[in-house]
């Protein structure tokens, strides 16, 4: 059998890379000699596990992490008549419209653009109805993918409505169904984005909304921005997974979670302080980060909901907060963090020394992790007292910060 014709990797209007295959399963990135030629060899262009090098390099593991996960990734597998470990395969069906500023294909992206087609109330609604078995509310002009096992749904802002991406076109919003396991799950994530952004670790849009009769949640994307023409500009961006080369779906699929093998808290902030303009302010914003995740209780904090922005070729920096759901309102959810803090697996456990020494284990100065996760703490309970949070949810992280607070209250703050 005949092998795939190479795919073109575009970012920002350049095609800076391309992809082969040996066969299913296997993925290789060779740089163009433009990209070669225009940045310091092992500069992060595309990624910080995937430095710039004349090198041909395997790069499953970062393609892979744009593709959906479990039963999710075998419906669009099925739909594209390809195997579930067939990535380059599946990228070139879906690869058009991923996470991140990237544009995978094997022609020219301006060539087709893509479309929009409009929703109306009863079209969205059998969408949404229909995503449990039509994951990704995939068509046969859907050239879209968004990594992840929740039942999504792709939209593009369009006036007061919503439209389909169609070919390519660049989404805008991602909508997620609450999992009927959990009642009031997207309520509660919502209002964690929103305290989220009331102490500037977030941004975009977030609202809830009824539609077929389930409960759902609609976010901006942080990785578009729609200019004043309606231009949806792509920004690039991977997950910690992507960026230190873990598979999420090593261990059985728990390759994204420290204990099996995922990203650790110390590896993350390596990366920032190697590649960020502005290091200092990279790891504090990551203890503040820390700080928020064990307020809220979100034991899902792992390598694939936390990301970085490659705001240059060679320069990232933290992503905003997404996923931020308050897990321990849910007993029968683990309390055990994603990412250990301080070595503590129990995020009821942690305190605010345990933030300061896991900072400092990062080379952060005691004195500015301190001052960085109390002010975080005090910004977050007075955003409680000013805000609309469901009173489960204020009574459940007030009493959190509380503790925390408390429990460090016996230190300098500096």
């Amino acid at each position: 059998m005949a092998r795939p014709e190479p795919l073109g990797v575009w970012l920002y209007g350049s095609r800076v890379a391309e992809l082969t295959t040996s066969g299913p399963g296997d993925v290789t990135l060779r740089y163009s000699d433009e990209t070669l030629g225009r940045w310091p060899r092992n500069t992060p262009v595309l990624s910080c596990s995937l430095p710039l090098t004349t090198r041909r390099q395997k790069a499953a593991v970062y393609f892979k992490g744009m593709l959906p996960e479990g039963r999710h990734l075998q419906a669009v597998a099925a739909q594209a008549k390809v195997s579930t470990i067939d990535i380059v395969g599946l990228l070139a069906r879906y690869g058009r419209d991923v996470a991140g500023a990237t544009v995978i294909s094997a022609t020219e992206p301006q060539d087709r653009p893509g479309r929009l087609e409009p929703y109306d109330p009863a079209s969205l609604a059998d969408e949404v109805a229909n995503l449990q078995d039509h994951p990704l509310g995939v068509h046969d002009d859907s050239e879209l993918s968004i990594a992840g096992l929740q039942n999504k749904l792709l939209l593009i802002a369009d006036g007061d409505g919503w439209g389909r991406p169609v070919g390519g076109r660049p989404s805008t919003h991602i909508l997620k169904v609450e999992d009927r396991r959990y009642p009031g799950l997207v309520t509660m994530e919502a209002a964690c984005l929103r305290l989220a952004q009331t102490v500037g670790l977030t941004s975009g849009d977030v609202a809830l909304q009824t539609i077929a009769g389930l409960p759902c949640i609609i976010v901006s994307r942080f990785d578009r921005c729609v200019e004043a023409d309606g231009t949806v500009a792509r920004i690039h961006q991977e997950d910690a997974c992507q960026a230190l080369g873990r598979d999420p779906e090593a261990s059985h699929g728990k390759g994204k979670y420290e204990a099996f093998g995922g990203p650790a808290l110390a590896e993350v902030a390596r990366v920032l302080d190697r590649w960020a303009a502005d290091p200092l302010s990279e790891l504090k914003r990551l203890v503040a980060v820390i700080t928020f995740t064990a307020a809220i209780g979100n034991a899902d904090a792992h390598g694939k909901n936390l990301s970085l922005l490659h705001t240059a070729p060679g320069q990232v920096s933290l992503a905003p907060l997404y996923d931020t759901v308050p897990t321990v309102m849910w007993p029968s959810l683990p309390d055990r963090a994603a990412m250990r803090i301080n070595g503590k697996h129990k995020l009821s456990a942690v305190t605010l020394d345990d933030i300061v020494a896991e900072a400092a284990s990062w080379r952060l100065a005691p004195q500015a992790a301190r001052r960085t996760a109390t002010d975080t703490a005090e910004s977050l309970l007075a955003a409680l007292s000013a805000g609309d949070a469901p009173e489960a949810l204020t009574e459940m992280v007030r009493t959190r910060l509380r503790a925390l607070l408390a429990a460090g209250s016996g230190r300098a703050a500096g």
